[in-house]
């Protein structure tokens, strides 16, 4: 009896540790959802903000500038945050940064200053940013190393439900409610109507990021910081940094390729659409098929956590990223329905790109986990920086062309899964 007591209660704690896991993935699924919502809300504002200030393809695109260009800005002093107050912590700070970000929507469109949206938008992202910086590294630690990917695929699959719902979401109450009832209406009340069109959605936004920070500031949830310092005891790698490891800083340039593409790409499709030569539809329609390429994104993510039970992940992630150059000569080549249909299936592809980059860019990392995924989530300012260049290539050559440059980035991608994701140490 003596010698059964302590296998009980290892066995007793290890039942409690992995439940308590579980019930920490399971409330993390709906920070992925949220922070996957209002990313691809995005995709309908660019449109909206286009026809409200009569911009460019170039200055609309500053509207992902300023969103992403939060992850280059407040990453690294996130990983910081998160390793001084916890992960649970971490995640209340960035709900509410979000939530006040989607407030400041309300005097933005009642001013109807476009410097104010952008204003509004970096602080949303550097909410958003805190968020990624602690539930990324968060999901990857709780639980196996070896299942980090599958796992990180299974919790982002319900960041693309977030994207999938979002077009239908802002294309009702931005689109929609933006050409309600304009006749009558001089050019001036029609933009001051148009910019009123985003209050209730991100007041609603606002309120939703409020609730779910004063539900984790109550939640039970394991402080994993304990088993990372235990983790780096013994470590070969614990001095230093995470910066001597190669395939983080690789992962680094394979975060930003992705992002780049996946956000330059999104960012274009409504007006892409809407060309005589591809569909003709007109904006709230074609915001509804944005839907199929966020869509296809929440589908592949369920189907290739299944096949990496069988296939090694960086092989999976080269195969997605060949697939996409494939489809993007196809949209930069063709017309009509067989060109919009390839542009939309890119989102089937996409799909695992981000949290297998992510995890196997993290593995074996240890003790510099938490600067290691400070450094990804500051690569997604690939996000601010390749739509701006697409969007003048937008500008100067046409839509069609421009998606001509994220092949690049999918190349990139393709090498980074064949051979530059295999830890050297």
């Amino acid at each position: 009896m003596a010698g059964a007591t302590p296998q009980s209660t290892a066995h007793s704690s290890a039942t409690r540790s992995t439940q308590g896991y579980n019930f920490a993935l399971v409330a993390l699924t709906s920070l992925f959802f949220m922070w996957g919502f209002i990313t691809c809300l995005n995709d309908i504002l660019i449109p909206h903000l286009k026809n409200v200030f009569s911009l460019s393809y170039t200055q609309a695109m500053l509207i992902q500038f300023c969103f992403f260009g939060a992850y280059f800005v407040v990453s690294l002093p996130a990983g910081n945050l998160v390793k001084r107050i916890g992960y649970k912590g971490g995640l209340v700070v960035g709900l509410v940064t979000a939530a006040i970000g989607c407030l400041l929507f309300i005097p933005a469109a009642s001013f109807r200053v476009y410097g104010i949206f952008l204003g509004a938008l970096f602080i949303l992202a550097s909410g958003v940013t805190i968020l990624q910086v602690a539930a990324n590294p968060y999901v990857t630690i709780l639980g196996k190393p070896e299942t980090a990917s599958m796992r990180l695929n299974l919790t982002q699959a319900f960041n693309s439900l977030g994207t999938t719902v979002a077009p239908w979401f802002g294309g009702l109450l931005i689109l929609g409610a933006a050409t309600m009832a304009t006749e009558g209406l001089t050019p001036d009340q029609l933009h001051l109507q148009e910019a009123n069109a985003v209050k209730f959605p991100y007041m609603l936004l606002a309120i939703a990021f409020g609730l779910l920070a004063a539900i984790f500031a109550v939640l039970k949830l394991p402080d994993m910081r304990q088993e990372e310092e235990q983790q780096a005891l013994g470590d070969a790698a614990a001095a230093g940094s995470a910066w001597q490891f190669r395939h983080l800083v690789l992962g680094a340039l394979g975060i930003f390729a992705y992002v780049g593409a996946e956000v330059s790409i999104g960012s274009l499709l409504v007006n892409f659409m809407g060309e005589s030569s591809i569909a003709g539809l007109p904006e709230a329609q074609a915001a509804n098929y944005v839907a199929f390429y966020w869509g296809g994104a929440m589908v592949g993510r369920f189907v290739g956590s299944a096949l990496m039970r069988a296939i090694s992940p960086g092989k999976l992630l080269a195969f997605n990223a060949l697939v996409n150059v494939l489809l993007l000569l196809v949209t930069v080549l063709t017309s009509g329905h067989l060109a919009m249909w390839a542009v939309l299936a890119i989102g089937l592809f996409n799909s695992i790109m981000f949290p297998t980059i992510f995890s196997l860019a993290l593995q074996g990392l240890g003790h510099h986990t938490s600067q290691g995924s400070g450094i990804l989530c500051q690569a997604i300012v690939g996000g601010a920086l390749v739509p701006v260049i697409v969007g003048k290539a937008a500008d100067m050559f046409g839509i069609q062309m421009a998606f001509a440059l994220p092949i690049i980035c999918y190349l990139y991608i393709a090498y980074y899964g064949a051979k530059g994701s295999v830890p050297r140490h």
